[in-house]
């Protein structure tokens, strides 16, 4: 079922506004473009709807700020009304770019700085509008999903918070573990993947690949990502192998018992083309350990695809393993900030998500199936068929 299609017969709970918190904006002025578009076509294939109040529209961008004191604390300000609409805010809680001045000096905004931003702007709606849906591509504290000890759990609270302020959507991409929902299991929690953009980008970036069984091969890094790899194996018709961590269990290092060593698991991969799939790149090396055992395995070349590339420790790195024939290339969606000199490398790509966002922000305004979205089988059958 096309887009156009699930959206005939439906009309929108409210009218629409898309909030992008500081460090969003260009990515909230991309999903705008294409939702202006996306109602253009609507309206074409659909006259009837000509006049609704909620197309009529050339703007869904609804500015906020929030300027903080010398003292470095901060409000939330909305610029215009927000009463009666359904509202989408955009926060990229990874978003280190965005500063702001204390004491004379100027800090770069942590992800507890941007969640913080949130709740004020929701304050600062004072429960006007008709709902509210929060679009957290990087899930606040997402990785701190369950306790193993005298530990907080961050993620949990953070969403029943944000559920009480009266957030009735959560809108995020590649849970660390989506079980954090269960914190809030009265209110709406979608979690999308990138599956069918990180082809895209491959195949773009390199249109030579051959995917099939005798030349290529999904590797998940380790046990978290299997669903990942065993999806992404299946649609391609490829064999898949995993890693493993072997961890020593007897000290703990920043929080966490150190990996020892990554243990392969599957069939050969001398001579193969492999995809590395992961939720996210944080220092990267556990990754770049995976890239060298499989170039030591034999592979011919290692793609890496990632939902989020934190490079945390730099890129120097990366540039080195590319140098030294380790790694082809390394994909990651642009759903969080991107430093403009990960743009420039050459074993770099971005697999664009803003239209996505958009025809899932669409679909849900019109609060109807997301089905369609979710599943992007079809859409994937389409460009292997294409690409082959």
């Amino acid at each position: 079922m096309s887009a156009s299609n699930n959206l005939a017969h439906a009309y929108p709970v409210a009218p629409l506004r898309i909030i992008p918190l500081p460090g969003c904006e260009a990515m909230a002025a991309s999903i705008n473009k294409h939702l202006l578009r996306y109602r253009k076509e609507l309206l074409e294939e659909n006259p009837s709807k000509a006049g609704h109040y909620a197309y009529d529209c050339d703007n869904y961008i609804l500015p906020c700020s929030c300027p903080r004191f010398g003292s470095g604390e901060a409000k939330g300000v909305v610029l215009e009304s927000v009463r009666g609409l359904d509202l989408f805010l955009l926060v990229d809680i990874c978003n280190y770019s965005v500063t702001y001045r204390q004491f004379g000096y100027t800090n770069h905004m942590s992800p507890d700085d941007h969640y913080q931003n949130l709740k004020r702007i929701i304050a600062a709606v004072n429960g006007k509008a008709h709902r509210i849906n929060v679009i957290m591509p990087f899930l606040y504290e997402g990785r701190q999903h369950k306790r193993t000890g005298r530990e907080s759990l961050d993620c949990s609270m953070a969403l029943r918070e944000l559920s009480s302020m009266g957030v009735k959507n959560f809108i995020t991409f590649d849970a660390h573990d989506p079980r954090v929902q269960n914190a809030i299991p009265l209110r709406g929690f979608d979690n999308f993947f990138p599956t069918y953009q990180f082809l895209l980008a491959l195949l773009k970036a390199e249109p030579d690949l051959q995917l099939n069984n005798e030349h290529l091969m999904v590797i998940s890094p380790d046990e978290g990502a299997m669903s990942r790899a065993v999806y992404f194996s299946n649609v391609l018709g490829v064999d898949m192998g995993m890693f493993y961590k072997r961890r020593d269990y007897s000290v703990i290092v920043d929080g966490k018992n150190p990996i020892v060593a990554h243990e392969f698991l599957g069939d050969s991969v001398k001579g193969k083309d492999c995809v590395v799939i992961d939720d996210m790149i944080s220092s990267g090396g556990s990754m770049l350990d995976v890239a060298t055992q499989l170039k030591d395995r034999g592979a011919r070349n290692v793609f890496v695809c990632a939902t989020y590339g934190l490079f945390t420790d730099g890129l120097a790195t990366f540039d080195k393993y590319y140098k030294d024939g380790i790694i082809k290339k390394i994909i990651t969606t642009n759903l969080i900030y991107q430093n403009p000199k990960l743009k420039t490398k050459k074993w770099y790509a971005t697999a664009k998500m803003e239209k996505y966002v958009s025809a899932i922000i669409d679909t849900i305004n019109h609060d109807v199936s997301i089905q369609y979205i979710y599943d992007n089988t079809i859409k994937i059958h389409k460009l292997l068929q294409k690409h082959r």
